[in-house]
C-alpha cells in the first residue's frame, strides 16, 4: 500500500492542532503509512476552495471542512 498523504489546512489554531493530532492517532490506530502535513498558507488553503477551516485533505482531496473530526470519523476516510 503507497504511503497516504493527510494534510491539515488552516492557520494554525488551536482546533487545527487539535485536528493534526486526532488524524495522528487515527493513522497510528490503523498502523498504516501516512504522512501528516500541515499546510497553514492563506493561499493554498484558498486554491482548495477550504473557507472554512480547519479542513482535511487525503491525498490531494478536501474530505472535511470547517470541524475538528475525532479520530474514529477519520479512520473510515483513510482506509476508502
Amino acid at each position: 500500500m503507497d504511503t497516504l498523504t493527510v494534510e491539515i489546512l488552516g492557520t494554525g489554531c488551536k482546533k487545527c492542532h487539535q485536528l493534526e493530532e486526532n488524524a495522528r492517532r487515527a493513522i497510528a490506530s490503523l498502523n498504516i503509512a501516512a504522512e501528516v502535513v500541515p499546510i497553514t498558507d492563506p493561499v493554498e488553503i484558498a486554491k482548495r476552495r477550504v473557507m472554512s477551516t480547519p479542513a482535511l485533505a487525503v491525498n490531494g482531496k478536501v474530505v472535511s471542512k470547517g470541524k475538528v473530526m475525532s479520530p474514529e470519523q477519520i479512520k473510515p476516510l483513510l482506509q476508502s
